[in-house]
């Protein structure tokens, strides 16, 4: 996929250039369409204003650096944000935790990255390190954006941290997905990669990390599945490969997926699997509630992996309930999946 969009995204890149040579100013193009929005998801409709041919005006902040200053800086906010990692414990495995929320047209993916990274250390103590890449025209100068290149950097420099052998990477990633198992990579202007159920493997691949819980939050998110379990790794996905997830969109906090998993599982539970078991249960019951079609989460135990994850919380001493605030409250009085 990376190889097809390398001309296109050649020429966006100099488009971006010229309009940052020339300016050096924060960009506000109302032409630029907005990622497509998840249409399964029962959010109501974004109260943004559209143009004629339906596409909303960017939110590119009119504060913030010019797009062109931001990708230029991401390779040392990716350092910097791996620098400022605790230090790792000896003697038993580290989790280590990368909080992808690819789609920067809603907040929702913000606040479960964000949540993420307040919440694992705060639960599982310092022996959880993580790291944020997530899109959001709010927070274009406190970390890296989520992208293919970030991700990919990111994952270098863990690997020069962490133990391979015996310490666990756990990669969440929240966004939209479709229907060909595309994950949404977005930051209007910004022409970047998207990544395909083929392209996480592949990333991962690169990478000498023997133990991974990879979880993958969007719509159709099972069609990952098989390209990613194997030995030493669990893959939990938020719905089959031909369902969508729900609880996204304008006026939500958080989805139904990072509701579950996320806050409630793992605040009940420190196993990551009993977590999913409690979610997928959990989030049955919403969807019949709101009479949804089941989005049905996958979950893949790879051998050994269960072991290691035992081994690691061993060493964990739980701490308190980690209380959900959201970074941005959504807009409306209501929510999906509030109630619950």
């Amino acid at each position: 996929m990376r190889t097809a969009l390398t001309a296109l995204l050649a020429f966006a890149a100099g488009v971006l250039l010229m309009v940052g040579l020339s300016h050096h100013a924060p960009v506000a193009d109302s032409g630029q369409e907005q990622a497509a929005q998840n249409s399964s998801a029962p959010a109501p409709a974004s109260t943004a204003s559209t143009d004629e041919d339906g596409a909303t005006a960017d939110n590119w902040p009119p504060q913030a650096p010019s797009p062109e200053q931001v990708m230029y800086a991401q390779r040392n906010m990716v350092h910097k944000a791996l620098a400022e990692l605790g230090p790792r414990t000896p003697g038993h495995p580290n989790l280590y935790v990368v909080a992808f929320g690819a789609d920067g047209g809603e907040d929702v993916f913000r606040n479960e990255a964000e949540y993420a990274a307040r919440m694992f250390p705060q639960r599982f103590g310092p022996d959880a390190h993580v790291v944020v890449l997530e899109n959001n025209p709010g927070t274009l100068e406190r970390h890296p954006l989520a992208t293919w290149s970030n991700l990919e950097e990111t994952l270098d420099g863990l690997a020069t941290l962490m133990k391979p052998d015996e310490d666990i990477l756990l990669v969440y990633l929240t966004t939209h997905g479709d229907e060909d198992h595309n994950l949404l990579v977005d930051m209007d202007p910004l022409p970047l990669d998207q990544i395909g159920a083929s392209d996480l493997p592949d990333i991962l691949a690169k990478h000498p990390f023997k133990w991974k819980v990879v979880v993958v939050n969007a719509c159709y998110s099972g069609g990952f599945v098989p390209a990613l379990q194997g030995p030493g790794t669990l893959v939990i996905t938020a719905a089959r490969a031909d369902r969508s997830s729900f609880g996204c969109g304008a006026d939500s906090d958080i989805t139904y997926f990072g509701h579950a998993w996320l806050v409630d599982g793992l605040n009940r539970t420190t196993d990551f699997m009993e977590a999913y078991r409690q979610a997928s249960a959990e989030i049955a019951q919403w969807e019949a509630k709101d009479k949804l079609t089941p989005s049905e989460p996958q979950m893949s135990v790879g051998t050994g992996i269960a072991e290691q994850l035992a081994l690691w919380r061993k060493h964990v001493t739980p701490g308190p309930v980690v209380v959900f605030k959201p970074a941005v409250p959504a807009t409306a009085l209501g929510r999906p999946g509030e109630s619950h």
